[in-house]
């Protein structure tokens, strides 16, 4: 995927840019934003070449984009949005012409660095890097290795999936009511090696992973009634309502499951977990009725567990957040500050917030869909929360159904 082009290049002058040496392109490339490098590839063969060998500038620091999915995939591209550049919305080309038209009927459910994690409406999921296309299969949902079954079955020509459980408990779908469970990606810039984690909403059911060279997904015991998920540094973070919080060592080798390093009991309001269509309802300080929406976790800079609570008001449609400390102990503490941190709740992490990023300190950014997805922030000292952005949804051309943060990274990969 490349960013747009809105100028012409003259023929004479493009012949003498390709002459520059690659000691003078490198420095000019490590002094260029993250979209003007783009850019810059894209000038002649020898830019494209010398940008192989050098990164732009605050490329080793944490930037998150804002890649946002239009409603009319058919015919618009996707937008991307920096928030060091408030008035701009970048376009990208067409992902249809290299992608086909997979990609404008998948959805996104998870972000890693450059790469996307997709599913389909047949539930195929992939692994697509937003920049050069390139796309990594990965295999079928019902090829499980464990105790857990997943059947893809024809009911009078319409998809089904039959879930079997380890209880024993059967879970019939429509290929649209099968609902994954806070998906996760990680991936190698360098040398493509990955990670993929998802859950089924089912009660019963537990989370499944793969890696490069599996031909398989392997299910992780102990992952039952999962509540939400965070990957970082080789760690899987995991959240139940009925299993606590537990940290599992993702590098053990197979056929060895994930060894669990550490666990202790969290407490997590009944049905609150990410994505719950229940509400429990409970009085604020304020006396007025309000709803946990959400329990999630968030892994800070520094490896500081957090537990979420994404509020609803019952009559009110602005959302708040509770947020604590977990312990070691599995006691919670409350807080009112991030610090220097912005916190990225589809991502599960917080980010360090300067000028230089664009982003707020204190603050959660999360987005939530009424008729259209809605991006917001929210201050955690303040209390608050706002538009991230005014986009221009007067044509169909801007109306957008989706969004995902991501980490933009211009590491080059391994020979």
């Amino acid at each position: 995927m490349e960013i747009e082009k809105h100028h012409d290049r003259d023929t004479s002058n493009s012949k003498s840019w390709s002459e520059l040496p690659p000691e003078l392109l490198d420095l000019v490339f490590k002094r260029l934003t993250l979209a003007d490098f783009q850019r810059a590839k894209s000038v002649c063969s020898s830019w494209l070449s010398s940008s192989r060998q050098s990164v732009p500038r605050n490329n080793n620091q944490m930037i998150p984009w804002l890649i946002l999915f239009p409603k009319d995939v058919e015919n618009n591209p996707c937008r991307l949005f920096n928030p060091e550049e408030k008035d701009k919305l970048y376009r990208t080309r067409r992902e249809e012409a290299d992608l086909g038209s997979e990609f404008a009927k998948s959805f996104c459910i998870a972000t890693c660095g450059n790469w996307l994690l997709m599913r389909d409406p047949l539930f195929t999921l992939y692994i697509v890097n937003l920049f050069t296309h390139e796309i990594i299969r990965l295999p079928p949902v019902e090829t499980q290795l464990g105790t857990m079954k997943i059947e893809r079955m024809r009911d009078d020509g319409d998809l089904e999936f039959r879930v079997t459980c380890d209880s024993g408990k059967v879970y019939k779908h429509k290929k649209g009511s099968l609902r994954l469970q806070s998906s996760l990606l990680w991936i190698d810039e360098k040398t493509r090696d990955y990670i993929v984690v998802w859950g089924l909403v089912e009660r019963h059911c537990c989370v499944v992973y793969c890696k490069n060279g599996d031909t398989s997904w392997n299910q992780i015991p102990e992952t039952l009634d999962c509540c939400d998920m965070v990957y970082k540094d080789s760690k899987l973070y995991f959240l139940s309502s009925s299993c606590g919080f537990i940290i599992f060592d993702m590098m053990i080798p197979f056929p060895f499951p994930p060894q669990v390093t550490f666990q202790c009991s969290v407490y997590v309001c009944k049905n609150r977990c990410r994505c719950s269509e229940y509400v429990e309802r409970d009085r604020c300080r304020h006396g007025y009725r309000q709803s946990v929406a959400a329990t999630m976790i968030v892994v800070t800079v520094t490896g500081q567990v957090l537990k979420v609570e994404k509020i609803s008001g019952i009559h009110s449609p602005a959302w708040s957040f509770r947020v604590y400390k977990v312990y070691s102990s599995g006691s919670v503490e409350k807080i009112d500050s991030l610090g220097d941190e912005a916190l990225l709740l589809d991502q599960g992490i917080t980010v360090l917030a300067n000028d230089t990023n664009g982003l707020v300190r204190n603050s959660i950014y999360f987005s939530y869909t009424c008729t259209d997805t809605i991006f917001c922030v929210f201050n955690l000292e303040e209390q608050k929360m706002e538009l991230l952005h005014r986009f221009d949804s007067s044509s169909s051309v801007d109306k957008f159904s989706r969004g995902r943060w991501f980490l933009p990274s211009f590491t080059q990969p391994s020979c």
